[in-house]
This record gives structure tokens, sequence and C-alpha cells, in this order.
């Protein structure tokens, strides 16, 4: 089972994303991944455990106050580091989810047509490549849109470099929780 974390706030929300992905081990994955918005999309992609993942951001120094991170179990694609979430579309939307979207297929067909390239084998990256096809400058509404396209259980956390402080959920079938912190927010 996949485990997905989101936050924004006035710090360096990395290593609270980390310690979330650390909280979630214990569920089992085979990748791990974080995403933060810094003067555009950044992230970090692993294959290896959530400790490697953080000596790699350490070392990146990635940081930002607006971010997602995940743990994933394969569904569809190998475990690989480019079926491992965080997803990109353009370098404009990122996306984590935990679940499944059984009708990607009829989606990524759609969206090819509509010029997306995709890079993984993953549904996730679908999901990722529409909220870009549909945003017209408001997260939430696109968000909205695209979930009314999905057949399947899902729980995700979308952000765009155009909002930067701005994460948004949603959630079918998959549980999905949000914390409302002292000028901060929290996802998992």
């Amino acid at each position: 089972m996949c485990g997905i974390v989101g936050a924004v706030a006035s710090r360096n929300i990395v290593p609270v994303l980390v310690e979330g992905l650390r909280r979630l081990e214990y569920r089992g994955y085979d990748s791990c991944g974080v995403a933060v918005n810094r003067n555009g999309l950044e992230r970090a992609r692993s294959t290896t455990r959530v400790a490697d993942l953080a000596a790699q951001v350490e070392t990146d120094h990635l940081d930002g106050l607006t971010g997602i991170a995940h743990t994933r179990w394969a569904t569809h694609g190998a475990p690989s580091t480019d079926n491992a979430h965080p997803h990109f579309s353009r370098d404009e939307i990122a996306v984590v989810h935990n679940g499944i979207i059984e009708n990607y297929e009829e989606l990524r067909t759609e969206l090819k047509a509509a010029g997306y390239v995709f890079t993984s084998q993953t549904d996730t990256e679908v999901i990722a490549h529409l909220v870009h096809h549909l945003y017209k400058g408001d997260l939430l509404a696109a968000v909205k849109q695209a979930i009314a396209r999905f057949s399947g259980a899902y729980a995700i956390a979308v952000f765009t470099k155009s909002e930067p402080h701005r994460v948004v959920g949603a959630r079918f079938g998959s549980p999905l929780v949000a914390g409302l912190g002292n000028g901060e927010n929290f996802l998992a």
C-alpha cells in the first residue's frame, strides 16, 4: 500500500515530508520520493530506503515551503526511478497518488493525442498530465475536473508551480487526512 504526505508551511517542509515517509515505512514500499516548489518544481526519487532518499535530499539541498512525498508499492510499472512518485507534468504540476485509476489507459491515449509525453508506466502520471491539461489558473478547479474523469479508488496530493503555497488533496475510496496547524497544513 502506498503512502502520501503533503505540506504547506512558512518553514522548510522537507524534513517534515521525509519524517512522514519514515513513519509510513512499516507499510512496505519499493520506491519513494519527495517534490517541492522552489523556483519551480524539484524532486528527488529513489528505489532504495527512505534513509537513502533523506541523504539525497540533504546532498541536493532540497528545501521548500510547499511539497509532497510518497512511498510506493508498484502496481503499474516496475519498481524504478522513472515510475517512482512524485510525477510531474511539463514541470508545472506535481502529483503523488495512493490507489488505482482503473481507466488510466483510456485517459493516457487521450492525453497522448493532446501532445503529452509519458516517461513512466504508471497510472499516476496520467493524473499529473490530466490536471495540467485542465489547469486554467485554479488548481482546485482543475483537480475537481480531473477526478470527475477517474474510475477507481484514490487519494492524491497535487501542487503547481503557479500557485506556490497551495497543495490540493482529493480522495475516493482511499483514506486521506488533513491536518490544520498554526501557519502550516498537512495531508497524509
